[in-house]
């Protein structure tokens, strides 16, 4: 039987970038289950070069547990690490590579569980969801939650295994990432008041943005579970113009809101339109009626917040021998779990504090803390 550090050497030297595919690293999992007689469904995207993977062990016919973990990983370009990211490289008791805490840790445990799942005596199942392009907005599962809305059973709780160093946590925020695309008019820069100047105008759109996130942070709008206890507004990227002397006819910027789990983040896109409308667009059509400013959504989720007094919430501090709930700053895939109607908790090994980094790791501790986690739900479903 592999180990979950067996396999997580597999699955770190699968390069999962969330540009390339994810299907080599499905296949072998598929491979994986099949050898244990497991069968799994592939959920495809249309292009068919990524997929989502679900598996049941136990009585389908109850509700269980999904073990929950995306495959896809952040790139490592221009990052200075000092070891091979595809490679797994074990250290003064610390696994280093990319995606080690985040989260093919959590994965890699869970396939090792596998073999004693199937010879177990299961009074409720285990479903296994493997999802792709989580990085880049929490794009995949969606299709893999479309499939498990047309069921009959809906399972009872769904554990995500983002990086908690192992620590129930029961909340996290929402994202609405957003782009505003500003056109104007172009002229030569030393007759500026005949044209519309796209960047002076996102200029005033991202200031107002800067408003908005200044009364979020009004003390009645905290929630001190959080850090920080508000909802923030950013922006992150901005490009426009051509040259020095000409006036720019076009600016785009992305800007992204994470709000807390009772905050709707279209309030804030709508502030900004409003004031868009409102305040700006008239002046820039005052001068050239070509003027325009559009908003599109780049990607969005919703927040997580599980009651602490739920059949989730106990499920998970007894398997985690812990009721110390707590929140996240980062988002998961939860809300979206918990929003298709199935309990959702984030716990698993690791820290995000190496998440995304140069020279990732999770540590050796981590991640046998995971399979004793694992272990103890396995014996609270078992006759």
């Amino acid at each position: 039987m592999s180990t979950s550090l067996d396999l997580l050497k597999t699955l770190v030297g699968f390069d999962t970038t969330s540009r390339e595919s994810n299907l080599h690293l499905i296949e072998f999992v598929r491979d994986y289950l099949a050898g244990f007689d497991v069968p799994c469904e592939l959920i495809y995207n249309e292009q068919r070069s990524k997929a989502n993977l679900f598996a049941t062990i136990g009585p389908a016919q109850r509700p269980g547990i999904v073990l929950s973990g995306h495959t896809d990983v952040v790139p490592v370009d221009d990052q200075p690490w000092t070891l091979a990211p595809f490679e797994l490289t074990e250290r003064d008791g610390k696994l280093y590579g990319r995606g080690t805490a985040d989260m093919k840790g959590y994965i890699a445990c869970v396939l090792a569980l596998v073999p004693s799942l199937v010879r177990a005596d299961l009074k409720k199942p285990v479903h296994i969801a493997l999802s792709y392009d989580e990085e880049v907005g929490c794009l995949g599962v969606r299709s893999l939650l479309s499939e498990l809305a047309k069921r009959p059973v809906k399972p009872m709780l769904c554990i995500i295994g983002e990086p908690t160093e192992l620590k129930p946590v029961l909340g996290h925020k929402g994202k609405l990432a957003m782009r505003c695309d500003v056109h104007g008019e172009a002229c030569h820069s030393a007759y500026a008041p005949l044209g519309v100047n796209a960047i002076e105008y996102a200029a005033e759109l991202i200031s107002e943005l800067g408003r908005i996130g200044h009364r979020l942070k009004a003390p009645e709008h905290h929630d001190v579970r959080f850090d920080p206890p508000f909802s923030t507004v950013q922006t992150g990227v901005i490009s426009g113009g051509k040259a020095l002397n000409i006036v720019p006819a076009d600016c785009r910027f992305d800007f992204e809101i994470r709000t807390l789990p009772s905050h709707d983040p279209s309030e804030v896109a709508q502030q900004l339109q409003a004031f868009a409308e409102q305040q700006v667009l008239p002046r820039m059509r005052a001068v050239s009626e070509q003027s325009d400013i559009r908003f599109s959504e780049l990607s969005a989720y919703p927040g997580l917040a599980t009651d602490a007094h739920s059949e989730a919430a106990e499920l998970i501090a007894a398997f985690s021998g812990s009721r110390e709930f707590g929140t996240v700053a980062f988002g998961t895939e939860g809300g979206l779990f918990d929003a298709a109607g199935i309990p959702t908790v984030v716990c698993g090994p690791g820290s995000m504090d190496q998440g995304h980094k140069p020279d990732e790791f999770v540590s050796l501790e981590q991640l046998n803390g995971c399979d004793a986690l694992l272990q103890r739900m396995l014996r609270s479903i078992s006759n």
